[in-house]
């Protein structure tokens, strides 16, 4: 294949070096289309897109065969309710798993293949400059990474929309969202990961360029994705927590209240875009740097740290500086009024779709006047940050009658603000997972729900 390249631009040149050359350059449209090429021609890259294309619809649909549910992951009690829920289940676990493994074997490997392979100074011949490589392969890894997500959002909802049905969707506040609505929101939520994942296809680039032939390169994107899952499990403060490009691939939850909570997405994608270029702008110069006579080559050495590792690790302090001021969070950002509002308006939400199903007369939530009273552990604990020792007391009233509705939750609050809520009684209220309706037994909305604690909101009502 790289006879072919050389033979349609022309003349060999005296050396690696464009500006030197006396034949005609070879555009760089020619060059890519060639790395794409070389790339999808590979087996793995192959059954990777199928995968992304198959797959999601088949794990939908064999959900919706099953009677439990993955009660344990965002969205995943609605699946049998709605095709939109399948999508977003999805999506959670592509963040947590999927995309950092497809960016690790996609970018991670583009250009130590060539050192692998041994065919550098074959493709410089080809090509005569090392900046129109380092642009072409480039490209052409970002245009397979984006098929591949491509495929997870096109399989991930169509097999939601033919097994379950594009039915209105539950938000995170409890509202219930229309399906044109709720696709939307979807297609969005999509989009923003898109941002952590150029970051993490970035650092695979970086780190196939300075680590050469050794796999290290290979599972470097995913190696960094996974740290940072783990930093993001920890009681870090908000503002180190927001300086993470992973916070992006979980920050897609607050399109999902109302108001939506913009404010983390936006940092988060702002953050993920910084890593993106930092990432590359430091691939770029290793590369250009690079000694392409040696054949022994494998790898930047001490060049690695301080022109890739030093640069990624001085931007998130820098953010996590800069998020800190602008925003002024400080602690985890999960406070006792917080908690108490984000409880409230889901119950009160929650309570009017409990009231539809048995057939009961319609109540709006300003009827209701839905209060939650929350604390941490006891008294003695700082009703503050997350755990699984959080407590509310909701009450609420009914119009036309006196007595004051009261239910219990147990809540566990995650690090970044997600919490279920587990309902304690009373059973008629919260305490079983079935109701009687008119029509037969169906799920309770109020016996477990999800929801979100903004991180960056204030504490003012």
């Amino acid at each position: 294949m790289t006879t072919t390249v050389a033979e349609d631009a022309g003349p060999e040149a005296p050396g690696p070096d464009e500006e030197g050359a006396a034949a005609p350059r070879v555009p760089v449209g020619r060059v890519y289309r060639f790395e794409l090429v070389k790339l999808v021609s590979q087996w793995r890259i192959r059954l990777l897109v199928l995968a992304c294309w198959i797959v999601p619809a088949l794990f939908v649909a064999a959900v919706d065969r099953q009677s439990t549910l993955p009660v344990d992951t965002l969205f995943g009690r609605w699946m049998h309710a709605t095709g939109w829920a399948g999508a977003l289940v999805m999506l959670g676990f592509a963040g947590t798993w999927a995309l950092p493994l497809l960016t690790s074997v996609v970018a991670g490997d583009v250009f130590a293949s060539e050192d692998r392979l041994g065919t550098w100074r074959h493709l410089l011949v080809a090509i005569r400059s090392p900046r129109r490589i380092f642009v072409a392969k480039t490209l052409a890894g970002l245009t397979v990474v984006l098929l591949l997500v491509a495929g997870l959002v096109a399989s991930s909802s169509a097999g939601g929309a033919v097994t379950i049905g594009v039915h209105p969707l539950v938000g995170l506040d409890g509202r219930l969202l229309t399906p044109a609505d709720a696709a939307g929101k979807v297609l969005l939520a999509w989009l923003c990961v898109l941002a952590p994942t150029l970051a993490l296809a970035a650092v695979g680039l970086l780190g196939s360029i300075t680590l050469g032939r050794s796999p290290m390169g290979l599972l470097l994107p995913a190696l960094v994705a996974l740290a940072m899952q783990l930093a993001q499990m920890m009681p870090l403060p908000v503002a180190v927590r927001l300086a993470l490009p992973s916070y992006a691939f979980i920050a897609w939850s607050g399109l999902f209240t109302s108001p939506a909570q913009l404010g983390p997405l936006l940092i988060g994608i702002a953050v993920s875009l910084s890593w993106a270029v930092a990432a590359t702008v430091s691939a770029y110069l290793l590369f250009m740097r690079r000694d392409f006579t040696d054949a022994a080559h494998d790898g930047s050495g001490r060049g690695a740290v301080t022109g890739g590792v030093l640069p990624l690790v001085g931007l998130a302090a820098v953010t996590a500086v800069v998020v800190g001021l602008t925003t002024g969070a400080t602690g985890s950002g999960i406070e006792q009024d917080k908690v108490q509002r984000s409880a409230a308006t889901a119950f009160a939400h929650l309570y009017r779709l409990q009231t539809a199903e048995l057939n009961r007369p319609a109540v709006t939530e300003a009827q209701l006047r839905a209060t939650a009273a929350c604390d941490k552990g006891s008294v003695k604990v700082a009703a503050e940050g997350p755990g699984n020792d959080w407590r509310c007391v909701i009450t609420w009233h009914l119009p036309g009658v006196d007595a004051v509705g009261t239910a219990v939750y147990q809540l566990d609050i995650t690090p970044d603000g997600r919490f279920m809520a587990d309902g304690d009684g009373p059973k008629e209220v919260n305490g079983y997972f079935l109701v009687r309706t008119p029509t037969g037994d169906a799920p309770n909305p109020l016996w477990q729900f999800d929801g979100d604690v903004d991180l960056l909101a204030t504490t003012k009502g």
